[in-house]
């Protein structure tokens, strides 16, 4: 068995922009668990929102330089728009993967029409660190509707193939790193075990139900279980009534230095700087 690292609780949430309330479960900016290629992680649990004939609830434009923002959708809608022309409505089982690289700015609404009717409101949103010979790849924008990501069906349940591969079926995503991102989804009372290579870091994140690891440890909802790096299946046993529904990320880490601040993440104080004034001097282009 991969043995368990720790098992995190979800830290208290906080409001970004004012409409994504949201649990920092990791960061690069906070302790080390573990976590690369994965920078950082917010979870935004289920929550309901009143409708709203005015001005959308979201985040206005903002910068991002040296990584990738990978939005998952599980309930409610965001419309995302960036200075690189891309954009569009990321729906209930959508997956947006924005690569930032050189520079780009975006802004983060719920749509005009989740807006008009409210509702249930469940969203995670990762960055994934880039390379040093990718920091500086052009901008791209990756839409990955619900019926374009593969299903993988298991004796216990399933598994959504986001980015990565599983029993020879090939993620949705394309990545410029060895990653696994899969939202796994097991039946009450399953057992489902998996062994991800040596090599990845590995993390587990349950959004719903009840889970056993490796027959040892429980984990609740919108806890974060890390693994050490090492050979060894885990064990992910639904110990709930209900399906048990997780965020498994696992990927090769990119053991190179980083230097970060805010929405810029890069190798060097000096990239940083010249990432900051780049900005500030317009060259990520605008959403005019």
């Amino acid at each position: 068995m991969r043995r368990i690292k720790h098992i995190y609780n979800a830290p208290q949430t906080h409001w970004v922009g004012n409409g994504f309330k949201v649990s920092p479960l990791f960061s690069h900016m906070g302790e080390d668990k573990q976590t690369s290629p994965f920078l950082m992680f917010d979870y935004a649990a289920p929550m309901e929102f009143a409708p709203n004939s005015g001005t959308p609830r979201g985040v206005g434009g903002h910068p991002h330089r040296g990584f990738e923002t990978v939005t998952i959708a599980y309930a409610g809608e965001v419309a995302h728009r960036d200075s690189s022309g891309g954009g569009g409505v990321i729906k209930q089982g959508d997956v947006q993967w924005m690569t930032a690289g050189n520079g780009i700015v975006h802004e983060e609404f719920h749509s005009p029409e989740f807006s008009e009717r409210g509702g249930a409101f469940e969203m995670a949103q990762l960055w994934v660190n880039l390379p040093r010979d990718a920091k500086r790849t052009p901008p791209r924008y990756q839409h990955l509707p619900a019926a374009g990501i593969p299903v993988v069906q298991t004796d216990a349940g399933s598994v959504r193939v986001i980015a990565g591969e599983l029993d020879g079926q090939r993620g949705a995503a394309d990545t410029f790193t060895e990653m696994n991102v899969w939202d796994v989804r097991i039946h009450a009372g399953a057992e489902q075990l998996f062994r991800l290579p040596d090599n990845h870091n590995l993390a587990i994140v349950l959004r719903h139900g009840e889970a056993e690891l490796n027959g040892e440890r429980a984990i609740g909802e919108a806890q974060l279980a890390v693994f050490e790096r090492e050979a060894g299946d885990i064990r992910i046993r639904n110990t709930g009534d209900a399906a048990a529904e997780l965020l498994l990320l696992s990927g090769v880490p990119i053991d190179e230095p980083i230097a970060a601040y805010g929405p810029f993440v890069m190798n060097s104080q000096t990239e940083l700087a010249e990432s900051i004034r780049e900005y500030n001097a317009g060259k990520y282009g605008s959403l005019d």
